[in-house]
């Protein structure tokens, strides 16, 4: 059995929307057909109600169930909002700002890294990656799993100075892959990148394949910065490995632009 996955990042409603990017998505999700549609944070541009109602919207409109995680930008930009009550608006619209995906082949957890004090950064506590253990470690025998969080641990070559990654990301890595996550997702950055961890890290044993992928943004709030790009990720589950499809957005639809196969497991691609 296989599973399909589509993830978005970066929408950034309240500013530079392009209709055409929406319904060509809409025709993308129709070609697809995914199980499950991951939106990794920024889906609003200042955190207002009205966007968040907008890009809730948007993304129930394309007909896939949808798990959805917090960005930095989804947090109020007004005092004493974004410190009292920094998430209720996105909870009110998304009911939890870490919500729990479980289907046939699939068990996903999405994680809240962004945090009112930072700006840009953000960080998981010791009590989220204890639930994030707990959590993944209840999913079925063969399900695929995967954890969501706004903030990038897969960084493009070409970093962004200011688009800083999680706080202490390799002890994250360390502890999520130790639970068991076979795919961690996020964005932020608005570049693509797609690595699995023995690409980077020497791991002891024999340790089953952890893949990290941070998808482009799906919106453009900076028209002119040539180093953000638009587009989104495809994600192919079946018994043996996984596959991301890259598509960019190249002036009025969504092309692929590029594709990685990676194992499943522990074995090796064969």
């Amino acid at each position: 059995m296989s599973v399909h996955i589509l993830h978005v990042s970066d929408l950034h409603t309240g500013t530079h929307e392009d209709p055409d990017v929406a319904q060509a998505l809409a025709r993308l999700v129709t070609k697809v057909r995914p199980d499950l549609i991951v939106a990794s944070g920024d889906l609003t541009n200042r955190g207002r109600r009205d966007e968040h109602e907008r890009a809730h919207r948007l993304l129930l409109s394309l007909g896939a169930p949808v798990l959805a995680v917090p960005g930095n930008h989804d947090l109020p930009y007004t005092v004493p909002a974004r410190f009292t009550s920094p998430f209720a608006e996105f909870e009110r619209v998304w009911g939890t700002a870490e919500p729990t995906h479980v289907s046939a082949g699939l068990h996903v957890v999405g994680l809240n890294s962004a945090r009112p004090y930072r700006q840009q950064g953000g960080a998981l506590d010791e009590s989220q990656l204890r639930s994030a253990a707990e959590r993944l470690g209840s999913a079925a025998n063969g399900a695929y799993r995967v954890v969501v969080l706004h903030h990038q641990l897969a960084s493009a070559p070409w970093g962004v100075q200011r688009k800083r990654p999680l706080s202490n990301r390799s002890g994250v890595l360390r502890a999520l892959a130790a639970a068991g996550a076979d795919l961690i997702l996020g964005g932020h950055t608005h570049q693509g990148a797609v690595d699995e961890r023995h690409e980077f890290e020497f791991v002891d044993g024999d340790a089953r394949a952890t893949v990290l992928s941070t998808a482009p943004g799906l919106g453009r709030p900076r028209p002119g910065r040539v180093r953000e790009a638009r587009g989104l990720q495809v994600y192919d589950v079946d018994e043996t490995t996984l596959t991301v499809s890259t598509h960019t957005w190249r002036e009025d639809d969504w092309a692929l632009a590029a594709r990685r196969t990676f194992p499943r497991g522990r074995g090796p691609l064969v």
